[in-house]
């Protein structure tokens, strides 16, 4: 047991270092790397072969998810017909630990032909695709975690996280936001949260209750009952809102009022300048507004507090916002 933990601590402290040695590699060389980037006008094409290729993927979906337009080629593939996925503007960034892959190299004249820029990340400065790159990053190894050194481990580690540093990087200088990411990733908790509006989960035309002032309770607790979201909002002639009728109100007034309770009306029994939303607010602002004032549903109305809808809590829940 003892041997195996030895073992996975030395495998991590390898990788660990990998990456380490890496933050002194970040030079002039880096700085063009991400201008080169930034001023892409087209695609950054990520290309490499084998385990190079799956941390290529890597790279290229979190380019792509962080407001960089990328996507991966395969270099075998690219010389039997993929490369016409590369057009003029693109930049290309070929990962290779040896750079002297075989299909990254046979691409390598075509992509100088469309005069496409190329940015290198590999082990080896001396090699053909360090010197046919425009710009060559430095992610050699001491030694791979494999003890045969044969398996791609601590070097796909460290291609991996220069990846990371380069897209990181480029997000950063391009400004992109949280809301930015959010709209990459609608199906995600943080996109639902940042992209979702009221508007889009409120309740609204005739499902939404309505009561007038002087509406007898009796009917007032009818419209509550068929709506079937535990208020009504209480309205004058051009649908101002004057004040709430709620589950909670309706308990406390029979508690208070006892028979005399259904003879009453909306106005006398409503709750005056209920919490209310803009249709326009993000939905988490209506979640936050609930839990401050430990309530459960909320009157959408606009500047001149015309009701125009009713947001409950199961709404924000069936969304994924709470």
């Amino acid at each position: 047991m003892s041997e195996i933990i030895d073992q996975a601590k030395k495998i991590l402290k390898i990788e660990a270092d990998a990456v380490k040695v890496l933050i002194d590699r970040i030079n002039e060389s880096f700085v063009e790397a991400v201008e080169l980037m930034y001023s892409c006008t087209g695609k950054i094409i990520v290309t490499g072969m084998g385990k190079s290729g799956l941390i290529g993927k890597k790279i290229a979906a979190t380019l792509a998810s962080t407001g960089s337009p990328a996507l991966y080629m395969n270099p075998a593939e690219g010389s039997h017909g993929d490369i016409g996925m590369v057009s003029k503007g693109d930049v290309v960034l070929a990962i290779s630990n040896s750079g002297e892959t075989e299909e990254i190299v046979r691409i390598l004249p075509t992509l100088k032909r469309l005069d496409i820029k190329i940015i290198a990340m590999t082990g080896n400065s001396k090699s053909m695709l360090s010197r046919t790159s425009d710009v060559s990053l430095d992610v050699s190894v001491k030694e791979e975690a494999c003890p045969m050194g044969l398996a791609p481990t601590a070097s796909t580690t460290a291609a991996l996280a220069m990846g990371d540093a380069l897209a990181i990087t480029l997000l950063n200088k391009k400004g992109f936001t949280s809301e930015d990411f959010a709209f990459f990733h609608p199906g995600g908790s943080l996109g639902r949260r940042l992209i979702l509006t009221v508007e889009d989960l409120m309740h609204k035309g005739d499902v939404v209750p309505f009561v007038k002032a002087d509406t007898l309770m009796k009917e007032a607790i009818i419209e509550i009952s068929s709506k079937r979201l535990g208020i009504t909002s209480v309205i004058d002639d051009n649908r101002k809102l004057l004040g709430v009728l709620t589950d909670g109100d309706l308990r406390r007034g029979l508690e208070k009022f006892g028979a005399d309770f259904f003879s009453l009306k909306a106005g006398d029994v409503m709750t005056h300048r209920p919490k209310t939303i803009r249709k326009n607010m993000l939905a988490a602002k209506a979640v936050a507004l609930m839990e401050k004032y430990s309530i459960t549903v909320l009157v959408v109305a606009d500047d001149n507090d015309i009701v125009e809808g009713i947001i409950h809590l199961h709404d924000l829940l069936k969304a994924g916002i709470v």
